[in-house]
């Protein structure tokens, strides 16, 4: 019996693609006109692009790039989480409505997942841990809160 392929991921149609996501990534707030001067087209191209990209899911948002002091405020730490089997997408929906998580990431070894966490001081820190560790399903957590970022892209 014949398999049929895999769906294939939405793809960048050329240059103007990436050029476009290029300058979007550096200001997301430009104006579609704005970004038809820099890149040499139309508007309507512009949004048509940025209509197909978002239709795609290439573009999944817009998003706010905190400066570089705000950022460094507080506590950051990072979690690792082990949850029961089946617990997993409630725990998650829980996370996701905490301000201070920053990222969650399944992943494989000896944790289900390890989140970053940002809170303004030691005390909201250890408030957070308690909420997180008390979530149904959360068997257990390990916490090591970052000292210095030594190497950081975004």
């Amino acid at each position: 019996m014949p398999t049929s392929p895999l769906p294939q991921p939405p793809a960048l149609r050329d240059a103007l693609d990436r050029e476009l996501l290029a300058l979007l990534q550096v200001n997301a707030r430009a104006s579609a006109a704005d970004l038809a001067r820099q890149l040499g087209t139309a508007r309507t191209t512009v949004l048509s692009r940025l209509n197909r990209l978002e239709r795609d899911g290439i573009i999944a948002g817009y998003t706010v790039q905190l400066a570089q002091d705000v950022l460094n405020q507080g506590l950051q730490a990072f979690v690792g989480l082990t949850v029961s089997p089946k617990a997993g997408r409630s725990i998650e929906a829980r996370l996701e409505r905490m301000p201070e998580v920053r990222q969650l990431c399944a992943v494989s070894g000896e944790f289900d997942y390890v989140l970053l966490l940002r809170a303004e001081s030691a005390v909201r820190l250890n408030t957070l841990l308690d909420e997180i560790r008390n979530l149904e399903g959360v068997l257990k957590t390990t916490t090591s809160v970052a000292l210095a970022w030594k190497i950081e892209r975004t």
